[in-house]
């Protein structure tokens, strides 16, 4: 077997300067530490993180370190005292740890964090009662959770969403009863959705939709008296859905 040896300039690993390390005596003489590998004072992520697994109670000492790849890591094994105090760090990945750690009446907070994905997380961790400050944020995917969470009957701030996927997410969860409100939606797929969950007495404004996926849904379910009109619609997978229901060879409803 070929043994490679490598030297020191070619081993790209991250090293600190263990004669120097405040854990010298404790933690590396009983092997709770390993140049190279498991080290709190190497600039890796990777190193750190083996680190605090093994010593967690340090954690404490490096809140306020200097490197933010260290106060990250140092961060998910924080008292909630301690997270507390740091809710103006000024790295989104340690802010980010913070959105998912604190307890959720600590999160409004962190409802106007300039990073989205600490504002995502806050959406997708508050209680649905409190997610109305959310609604109109700037970011499109911070909305599409609130969309997803919020409560079907206070959805209707969200009609006019500038985004399609949230106001799909809106149509798919609003309340049947008022679908009407979105039946007119620039999107064909929204209207489909509306076609597809509105109450059946109100689908003739959608069987007469530009589009022939939308007029296709609505025929799925239209009472068959309003469905002789599209016998002659200009798409054929219309009219063919048409004349089946009419002669009894699909559910009638």
């Amino acid at each position: 077997m070929n043994v490679v040896v490598m030297s020191d300039e070619e081993d790209a690993t991250p090293r600190a300067d263990c004669r120097t390390c405040p854990h010298r005596e404790d933690r590396l003489r009983k092997g709770r530490c390993h140049p190279g590998d498991t080290c709190v004072g190497a600039l890796s992520g990777r190193q750190i993180a083996r680190f605090f697994k093994i010593n967690p109670d340090l954690a404490e000492q490096y809140a306020g370190d200097p490197f933010w790849e260290r106060r990250a890591i140092a961060a998910r094994y924080l008292s909630v005292q301690r997270l507390l105090r740091m809710l103006d760090d000024p790295d989104e990945v340690v802010r980010r740890v913070l959105a998912y750690r604190l307890p959720v009446e600590a999160l409004p907070a962190l409802i106007d964090d300039p990073d989205r994905e600490v504002r995502v997380t806050v959406a997708d961790r508050l209680p649905p009662e409190q997610l109305e400050r959310l609604v109109q944020d700037e970011d499109y995917l911070v909305r599409l959770y609130v969309a997803k969470r919020l409560k079907p009957g206070r959805l209707f701030r969200m009609l006019r969403d500038p985004d399609r996927e949230v106001r799909k997410t809106v149509a798919a969860r609003l309340p049947p009863e008022s679908l009407g409100l979105m039946q007119h939606d620039a999107a064909a797929e929204i209207r489909r959705i509306v076609a597809e969950r509105i109450d059946t007495d109100a689908l003739t404004p959608l069987l007469q939709d530009s589009d022939w996926r939308v007029r296709l849904a609505a025929c799925q379910r239209a009472p068959l008296t309003l469905l002789e009109p599209l016998l002659d619609d200009p798409d054929e997978d219309v009219s063919a859905l048409v004349r089946d229901r009419l002669m009894g060879t699909v559910g009638c409803r």
